[in-house]
């Protein structure tokens, strides 16, 4: 459950952190929330029954229900009884609303709690006095039904809640309870509390992971999708992640543990949906005001109808029945549900597919994307490089000999490149020598000492600003790129690698095509791979052979042209240019949450995921706007009914009708958010 879900509904979603909880709409300081929120779930529903029985006598016993349904009870002190089952229900039913009003008075924010307890107090100490010698009708009979429909507004509301911030509880279920641990050569059951970082342990099949891990031995299916929504099982093997949480199919794993408790991946993923339901938007603090100011307007009414309704009838119980009216039907009551619950929907719903929102206003943002840029490898591509051929120029050298240096050089290096030049390495049998002082060049590539040499394996763009000169055309070859070798500074060798393109980016950049959304690709790769990409999928642009520092100044040069731009890109190099892009969205590999500059995660590395982000990004924010319209609106036409500017036709709202308007406004608004989906 979302932290203060509850109070930013009753408080105009102002934080209180330091007073004391409020009966039926509480805080409990974060802890234990969710059985927090049951017991008031409960109480509500226990007053709605207990006030519903009691309102029964109440209802035989009015004199209008008497006059209207031409029935009579009479009896001696028939009015005293009135008055005592009302004293009741005011006090009872009302409590949660009296005890509101003290809250919000406190904090100087009148809100929808001042507004029902106004009106219940009104009407409640009006009867009253009338039972003892007030000229005048008592409705004891609109107060109980008001309470009642304000109980199970509540009741209802508080359920709906509860029900969009569950996929948070259904996240945290995931983590089973037991592990089997290896412990002094025996396999042991052990509560996952006790396992530690390193502890070895064995998921047999079709149990859910226990913790982060990484596998030792084994190999199997695992279902990730109530994580990743990724909907088909991924196969792991050896030294493969496993994500916490997930389900090993048909396998037996042996898996070290790396991330336990609030470090594991599923945690850090609760965490940041809980902070992302609490973060506010801008049209959450458009709504906001909207209930201040509803919450001035029915006051001001509230007592102005009172004033002219007496002045020109000179009925103090016609009047006060109005001004009692204006300010049940006023209550921002929907207005208070209709963004957290939006919020709450569409945040679970993002967790659930893949997209983890860390920025709710950049989220909503989304919707006004008219720029994409792609990073390229891992992004559009797989990132994953082959050796297409290795050309060498200097007779002293062979392909192995190339191959093994450059090797040396990239084993410390997580690059795709690397890791290309790496798998030639084992494929040629041959194996890594000796080096000393190896650094990396930003963007340009890596050097060291082999053999007391200096080694280096370099870009293009190396070359050229060193005005080195490639001595033959190389071979063109797909999605490629090409690095050198070169030794005391002399060019040795070319390897051409190649990378492939996704699938699911010819379809991502057709779908964003049709949005009308113009799509770019930042690299750091030649401008002839580059051009082939952008090319081979129909880009509108591309910016090739930019290096890490250089990606946030093209994200500038775009925006500068009055463009709305969105970078995606894997984490690490494009940390600035997913700052500096209006929404940055980073594409984690699975378990990478930890993209800081980024507003939005794409757990899966998919193209296709970044469509669904905006087209969810413009559903939510469409939500949003048709609960504000629906919260107040209604009070645009109920108001001045209420107030009785149509009485001399005959059209009147009683408070108890008041009150099932304001009812049926917030279940409509409760309904329209949870119909959110990810499409």
């Amino acid at each position: 459950m979302s932290k203060k879900d509850y109070d930013e509904i009753h408080d105009n979603h102002e934080e209180h952190e330091n007073h004391e909880p409020k009966e039926g709409c509480g805080d409990d300081g974060g802890h234990d929330h969710h059985n927090h929120h049951e017991m008031m779930i409960k109480d509500f529903k226990r007053r709605f029954f207990i006030s519903l029985i009691v309102t029964i006598p109440i209802l035989i016993l009015s004199p209008m229900i008497q006059e209207w349904f031409n029935f009579s009870i009479k009896f001696i002190g028939d009015g005293y009884v009135l008055f005592a089952l009302s004293t009741f229900i005011y006090f009872y039913g009302g409590w949660p609303f009296l005890t509101g009003l003290k809250d919000e008075l406190i904090e100087k924010k009148p809100g929808m709690m001042t507004l029902i307890a106004m009106a219940i107090s009104v009407a409640y100490f009006y009867s009253t006095a009338t039972v003892f010698g007030l000229e005048g009708n008592d409705f004891f009979w609109e107060l109980a039904t008001l309470i009642d429909i304000m109980l199970l507004g509540h009741w209802i509301e508080m359920r709906a809640v509860m029900s969009a911030s569950s996929a948070l509880d259904k996240l945290a279920e995931l983590m089973p309870n037991t592990a089997h641990l290896f412990k002094d050569g025996d396999v042991v059951e052990v509560d996952i509390s006790e396992l530690k970082s390193e502890d070895k342990i064995l998921i047999k099949p079709g149990e859910k992971i226990p913790a982060d891990g990484i596998i030792v031995k084994g190999s199997s299916y695992i279902n990730e999708s109530m994580l990743t929504g990724e909907s088909k099982p991924v196969e792991k093997s050896k030294g493969d992640k496993l994500i916490g949480g997930s389900i090993n199919k048909d396998g037996s794993l042996e898996v070290e543990v790396k991330n336990i408790g609030k470090d594991t991946y599923l945690s850090k993923v609760i965490d940041m949906v809980e902070r992302a339901q609490e973060s506010k938007s801008k049209t959450q603090n458009l709504a906001d005001r909207a209930a201040f100011w509803l919450t001035i307007i029915a006051l001001t009414v509230g007592f102005a109808t009172l004033i002219i309704w007496y002045l020109i009838t000179g009925d103090f119980t016609f009047a006060i029945a109005r001004m009692a009216t204006v300010m049940v039907i006023a209550c921002p009551h929907a207005l208070g549900l209709a963004m957290p619950l939006v919020v709450a929907t569409s945040t679970a719903q993002s967790a659930k597919n893949g997209l983890l929102i860390r920025n709710r206003t950049q989220f909503e943002n989304s919707r006004k994307i008219d720029t994409l840029v792609f990073d390229k490898t891992g992004t559009l591509t797989h990132g994953e490089f082959g050796v297409n051929f290795i050309e060498v120029f200097d007779d002293e050298y062979t392909e192995e000999k190339v191959i093994e240096m450059a090797a040396t050089l990239e084993n410390n290096s997580e690059h795709p490149i690397a890791t290309g030049i790496m798998e030639r390495l084992e494929e040629m049998n041959l194996s890594i020598l000796e080096m000393d002082d190896f650094q990396a060049i930003k963007g340009k590539g890596v050097e060291g000492k082999i053999d007391d040499k200096d080694v280096m394996v370099v870009s293009p763009g190396y070359l050229r600003e060193e005005n080195i000169k490639v001595p033959k055309e190389l071979p063109a070859h797909g999605v490629s790129t090409d690095v050198f070798l070169l030794v005391g500074g002399k060019l040795i060798a070319a390897i051409g690698l190649s990378d492939r393109i996704r699938e699911e980016s010819y379809d991502a950049i057709k779908r964003l095509k049709e949005e009308g959304i113009k799509t770019w690709m930042l690299t750091g790769d030649n401008e002839k791979t580059a051009k082939q990409v952008s090319e081979e999928l129909g880009l509108d642009g591309y910016f090739a052979e930019v290096l890490p520092d250089q990606k946030q100044e093209k994200i500038k040069e775009l925006q500068s042209e009055g463009r709305f731009v969105a970078m995606t890109g894997d984490g690490v190099n494009d940390a600035p240019a997913l700052a500096q892009a209006d929404v940055g969205i980073a594409i984690g590999s699975g378990t990478d949450v930890a993209a800081e500059t980024a507003d939005i995660i794409l757990v899966n590395s998919n193209p296709q995921d970044v469509v669904t982000l905006i087209d969810f990004g413009k559903a939510t924010y469409r939500k949003m706007i048709q609960n504000l319209i629906w919260a107040t609106g209604y009070n645009v036409f109920a108001i001045p009914l209420a107030a009785g500017v149509l009485y001399s036709i005959g059209i009147v709202i009683s408070p108890a009708v008041g009150a099932v308007l304001m009812s049926i406004s917030t279940i409509v608004v409760a309904i329209n958010a949870k119909l959110l989906k990810v499409e």
